[in-house]
């Protein structure tokens, strides 16, 4: 019945932070979004014409946060050029080979606190 994932959703402590983390660092785009009557933006991958990430920025975090969610991953490449973004942007994260399958995870998380993995194919190398 599932087809696959549409969209996560996140609420967005300072906007132009989060969107330097996840346009700037990752290479997400900002895109078309209907008229929601709030603010807020939809960001799109390289080529789809569907966006992955759904941010609002009119409501503060709640005290107690929903869900249990550990975490979004995404598909990524250029291992490399990626890493050396974060390293030059100072942001800290985590990177690992996953056991068997070898694919490469980077780890961190966005400005309001949500866990992002990054997963590269294993023949490429940091």
């Amino acid at each position: 019945m599932i087809l696959g994932m549409n969209h996560f959703t996140v609420i967005v402590e300072d906007r132009q932070k989060t969107l330097d983390y996840y346009c700037g660092l990752l290479g997400l785009k900002e895109g078309p979004r209907p008229d929601l009557g709030f603010p807020g933006a939809w960001l799109y991958a390289d080529g789809q014409v569907q966006a992955v990430l759904h941010m609002y920025f009119d409501r503060p975090v709640p005290e107690k946060r929903a869900g249990l969610i550990d975490h979004m991953a995404f598909t990524a490449r250029g291992l490399k050029a990626v890493k050396a973004r974060f390293d030059q942007s100072g942001t800290k994260y985590e990177l690992r080979q996953q056991a068997g399958a070898g694919t490469w995870q980077l780890f961190s998380h966005d400005p309001s606190g949500a866990k992002v993995e990054l997963d590269f194919d294993a023949s490429e190398s940091p």
